[in-house]
């Protein structure tokens, strides 16, 4: 999706005239293929770098397009949400010390990104999914105002039929819908790139879908979405389906996902992935068209292939084809979008190397590694990473089944050492950078098992708000002081800074675990969960989740004050339920609900986010905050 000069309003004639052009970009990489102009006499490697921005209360922060203009130039680029950004790493030779150059240029420009960042009130985070992000932060307002991600969120929209949903089920469950595509913005990654020569490509490629398992699951840092704990690396599952533009019909005949691992390992030629995802994809958006790549070819020149790299930016397979231009002439690339960013540079580029290394050694030693090895195996050997991280039990060549961490420790980092050092890497940045990655594994403490430990360490005592933003915190403290993770301190609650950060807004504060009636529920039902739950309030929700009521200990009151049971006819909630009762919504400040509540002299404040109960807020709530805030304001003074 790097191309930003596209058609926003997209007819079919021009999608017509951009096929076109897509399948003669099809036949002159075919043509380039037969007549050997790709590069193969060199190994390079290269990386994205992808980012959160943060203000100071640890949420996302809308400041990309302002640090991008103060950075002025550079390998910096946009990404879709305003609180992305990009660093695009230069490629080197994978040879000596090319592991360390990586490292040092990307530290270099991640210090150029905190510096301008600084100069906006915001700071640079690296991390899979972002904490303290929540829906509200996932709305168009948030969107780069660049014309490609519009016109990419209108197309896939009227494809989805306007809601995107999303259910993953993980320690926590998550269900929702969405409006539009920026819940792909929840993802930040660390893309490397492989270069490979054409012959060598289905080899490669095939033994790059082996290997992405056993390095995912040691990398694993993702593990919560929207305040929910689900995968170990929840990018996976959240980006398949954020980007899930397949029709009912096309779902229920198992149509493939734009975002995912592949159906077979590649028999002969990278065409093969090229062709099938022309064949099965339908073009999303266009682009201004350049001269035809095969008149291009003619006069001995290379062709871009704009309309290729368009379509080929708008399916995620999560090892993708690229197709570049170096120096004149063309080269292919394996792109890895699996791994992470974060916890830390020294974590990612030991991710890295343990992704080259074996890339290295296992084409050594197996060749053709689909002789010894299942697909379907790779692939759900893929899955149970992502889901579980190091716990995962991965079917691995010989038949034989390991759990993650030992596959790794025993087999797997010795294989990798052994590719860096056949291809002359320097062996101070073979043992700093693998030694990282093994010791990760040792003591089990993965950037997921960091947050989930740290989550666990902090218990209830404290507001979710609280919690997240403290996550966060830490993880930006930790990552900044340069440590790997496996070293880092699991956070705590942070009672420095301003505290009242975590109460400004209802949602921040309100109760989301509640006990609700149905309104011909028996009114003896809504007594007993009151009595029970110590409750003075419950609120009255239809089978969609719709508030449609609210009983009070004081409704109940007045109803036994009518009779003893005995003498009372069944009564059901609908017939002494306050309808319509006072609400607000999950951004309503804290000060306007105290005043709401003060006004109406109402004990509760039903929470209700698109016609939909999602929690309540209370005196008790309000007292509870007084009381933290007062404690503060002692411990300062």
């Amino acid at each position: 999706m790097g191309e930003h000069d596209i058609h926003q309003d997209v007819d079919n004639e021009n999608l017509r005239s951009f096929m076109r052009a897509l399948l003669e970009d099809v036949r002159a990489l075919e043509t380039m293929l037969d007549r050997g102009f790709f590069e193969t006499d060199i190994r390079r490697i290269g990386a994205e770098q992808e980012m959160f921005l943060v203000d100071r209360a640890m949420r996302p922060s809308n400041r990309a397009l302002a640090i991008l203009n103060r950075l002025s130039g550079g390998p910096f680029t946009t990404e879709l949400g305003q609180f992305n950004l990009e660093i695009n790493l230069s490629p080197l030779e994978l040879k000596g010390d090319c592991l360390s150059a990586m490292e040092r240029e990307l530290d270099e420009n991640l210090e150029r990104v905190r510096a301008a960042a600084r100069e906006e009130a915001s700071s640079v985070l690296l991390t899979g999914i972002l904490p303290t992000l929540e829906k509200a932060h996932l709305d168009l307002d948030s969107m780069t105002p660049i014309p490609r991600f519009y016109a990419l969120n209108q197309v896939m929209s009227d494809l989805r039929g306007g809601e995107f949903r999303t259910y993953i089920k993980g320690l926590d469950e998550l269900q929702t819908t969405h409006d539009n595509v920026m819940l792909e913005a929840c993802n930040t990654s660390f893309q490397v790139h492989f270069q490979v020569a054409p012959k060598e490509f289905p080899d490669l490629y095939n033994l790059a879908q082996v290997v992405t398992a056993p390095v995912l699951a040691a990398a694993v840092n993702s593990p919560v979405l929207l305040r929910h704990r689900l995968w170990a690396e929840t990018r996976v599952a959240l980006f398949q389906q954020s980007l899930d533009t397949r029709s009912h019909a096309h779902t229920m005949r198992g149509g493939r996902m734009r975002v995912s691992f592949g159906d077979d390992w590649v028999k002969k030629s990278v065409m093969e992935i090229f062709r099938e995802d022309v064949a099965r994809f339908r073009v999303l958006i266009s682009t201004e068209l350049e001269e035809s790549p095969l008149a291009r070819l003619e006069r001995g020149e290379i062709p871009k292939l704009k309309a290729l790299c368009l379509h080929n930016g708008t399916v995620y397979r999560w090892n993708r084809p690229q197709y570049g231009i170096g120096d004149g002439v063309p080269h292919l690339r394996i792109e890895n979008r699996v791994l992470p960013a974060g916890p830390t540079p020294l974590d990612e580029i030991a991710n890295a190397a343990f992704y080259f290394g074996l890339m290295c050694a296992l084409a050594d030693e197996y060749g053709d590694v689909t002789r010894v090895m299942n697909f379907d195996d790779a692939r759900e050997n893929f899955t149970a990473a992502a889901r579980y991280g190091l716990n995962a039990r991965l079917q691995w060549i010989g038949d034989r089944s390991y759990g993650a961490d030992e596959l790794i420790l025993k087999h797997l980092a010795p294989l990798a050492r052994q590719g860096l050092a056949n291809r002359k890497i320097e062996a101070a940045d073979i043992d700093r950078f693998l030694g990282v990655l093994e010791e990760r594994v040792a003591r089990r403490q993965t950037g997921s098992q960091w947050v989930l430990d740290s989550l666990e360490g902090m218990g209830s005592s404290s507001r979710p708000d609280e919690r997240y933003r403290s996550l966060t915190a830490s993880m930006l403290e930790q990552q900044t002081a340069g440590k790997p993770v496996h070293t880092w301190e699991l956070a705590t609650i942070q009672r420095s800074g301003d505290i009242r950060e975590s109460y400004r807004k209802v949602g921040q504060i309100m109760t989301t675990d509640l006990f609700t009636v149905h309104p011909e529920d028996l009114v003896d039902l809504a007594a007993s969960v009151m009595d029970w739950e110590h409750l003075r309030h419950v609120p009255v929700e239809d089978h969609e989740g719709r508030l449609v009521g609210l009983v009070t200990h004081r409704q109940l009151l007045r109803l036994v004050g009518q009779g003893t049971r005995s003498e009372v006819k069944p009564v059901a909630v609908r017939e002494i339920m306050r309808p319509d009762p006072l609400t607000v919504g999950p951004e309503t400040s804290t000060l306007e609900a105290i005043g709401l509540m003060r006004e109406h002299r109402a004990g509760c404040l039903p929470v209700v986010d698109e016609d939909r109960l999602v929690g309540i807020v209370t005196e008790s709530d309000f007292i509870q905050v007084s009381a933290k805030l007062l404690e503060e304001w002692l411990q300062e003074d």
